[in-house]
């Protein structure tokens, strides 16, 4: 049998259906990982007790003869969602050891399917980042290269599952905070269908754009994992979608021969680094030796993404985040005057400099005067964004293109400058307007020996095509078998 941390999701659930490990021994392996590795930034809070008690119950179950296939696989959450036994930061000192009375439903039906906690994972303040920099209580290392971003804002997810101290995590993709740190650190994530999963115990930062999904080293993992996690929610979340759950590994093994594959010409002009787009055009002859078809489409609204986008999110954020006022729950200020006084000083203490950026600027479009001028006129952009994807579907099936411009930058290279973390967002930020689902995937190294993701894109609730290219791929090729040195492996 491989190491334990070498295995995959799939071949960890079979192993321990098949009584050769059980979840105790497999947990015990990963906690001690996480351990090793706590220099990389990737944990918040871990609790030896509870995941030992979580472990023991699963193996209760296969001993009784569950077969459920997720059953004992040791996974670790994001800290956007809430959990009643690890504490809920969405990583800002506004939550500071703050315990949730419950937990997300991402969270309980993964534990429903019998998932085993490892604890919750770092990630930007409110989710609110490119490069996993803004957490308030440490940044997050990529397992690549110490001395780069693992990406964000799920970068704690990425960063785990890389080095293999968790074989899977959750995420939140908001303009591309699971396809982007899946591409910097070398695994394979998936967004969703806006509503597919539910956001009920997610942390807010945007409310039209917040979906959960899964990180892990397969398409195999993700859709055993999404097949879990999906489903609707309409009691708890106005905007699930009404789709039954599905079971998506019941396609991954489906041809794909004759796929229509479409190439966004504005994926591949200027700002694209020449090693990325080495990795990405041979990927794509890869696909066309697996018998899929290029396209050559267009997307012509590419650009106005970014101003759109950075409009939308930062007034739904400070729309959101106006909750966290110290009345009640969270930080509250010690020493203040008056209910204003008590206002100002706990949100000047308690969120960081980018949560403040977006909260002022989301404001500023919201205000009377400036709504017309700025976030109408985005909201109309966003569907015609909307609409450029479906013109596009209608000659193709999937989309392919780069994930981002380039590979991880250097922790504190885009310090002094916000908008460069912005624009690394260029190329998953219209699939986010549009609510699409989206998947990136290992294909290759760039500069300095970096990690390159590709990107996938379908259209509504096509998941399941998503993940049976993605399969096919990775069933051609071993990049997402490629791990760091830290994790044991090598490039």
């Amino acid at each position: 049998m491989s190491t334990l941390h070498d295995m995959t999701v799939a071949a960890l659930a079979a192993s321990l259906r098949a009584r050769e490990v059980s979840a105790v021994e497999v947990a015990k392996h990963f906690m001690a990982r996480a351990s090793e590795q706590a220099s990389l930034g990737a944990y918040l809070d871990t609790n030896e007790g509870i995941t030992l008690a979580q472990a023991k119950a699963a193996d209760a179950r296969i001993a009784a003869g569950d077969t459920a296939a997720l059953l004992g696989v040791p996974i670790a959450h994001k800290d956007i969602f809430v959990t009643k036994d690890f504490a809920s930061t969405a990583g800002s000192k506004m939550l500071d050891n703050y315990r949730s009375p419950f937990d997300a439903t991402v969270v309980e039906k993964l534990a429903q399917a019998g998932c085993v906690t490892l604890g919750k994972l770092n990630c930007d303040e409110f989710a609110m980042g490119s490069a996993n920099e803004n957490s308030a209580f440490k940044p997050v290392r990529n397992p690549w290269d110490t001395s780069r971003i693992p990406g964000g804002s799920s970068g704690g997810s990425a960063a785990a599952v890389a080095a293999r101290s968790a074989p899977a995590a959750t995420g939140t993709d908001t303009g591309g905070s699971i396809r982007q740190p899946a591409s910097f650190c070398g695994i394979t994530g998936i967004k969703p269908t806006y509503g597919r999963a539910s956001r009920y115990g997610m942390i807010a930062f945007a409310s039209s754009l917040d979906q959960a999904g899964v990180m892990a080293r397969t398409s195999e993992d993700c859709a055993m994992l999404l097949s879990a996690m999906c489903g609707p929610d309409p009691d708890r979340d106005s905007t699930s979608l009404d789709v039954p759950a599905q079971d998506f590994t019941k396609s991954l093994n489906e041809s794909i021969e004759g796929l229509r594959i479409g190439v966004p010409k504005e994926f591949f002009g200027e700002g694209l680094s020449a090693d990325v787009r080495a990795a990405i055009e041979a990927a794509l002859k890869q696909y066309e030796q697996l018998g899929a078809k290029l396209v050559d489409i267009t997307l012509p609204r590419t650009q106005l993404s970014i101003p759109v986008y950075y409009i939308i999110a930062p007034a739904e954020a400070s729309s959101n985040l106006s909750r966290f006022d110290g009345v009640k729950f969270g930080h509250r200020a010690k020493n203040y005057s008056d209910l204003t006084d008590m206002y100002e000083k706990t949100r000047a203490e308690g969120f960081g400099d980018e949560v403040k950026r977006r909260i002022m600027i989301g404001a500023y479009v919201l205000s009377h005067g400036y709504y017309d001028a700025y976030y109408l006129q985005a909201q109309k952009i966003r569907r015609m964004i909307a609409d450029d994807f479906q013109n596009a579907f209608k000659q193709c099936d999937v989309i392919a293109g780069p994930v981002a411009p380039t590979v991880a930058w250097k922790l504190g290279e885009h310090g002094s400058d916000p908008l460069a973390d912005y624009l690394a967002d260029i190329f998953t930020l219209p699939g986010s307007l549009a609510g699409l689902p989206g998947m990136s995937i290992p294909c290759g190294f760039g500069e300095a020996g970096m990690p390159v993701g590709m990107q996938l894109l379908g259209n509504y609730c096509a998941e399941a095509k998503l993940l049976n290219a993605a399969h096919k791929f990775q069933q051609a090729t071993d990049w997402h078998e490629r791990s760091p040195a830290m994790a044991g492996g090598k490039a």
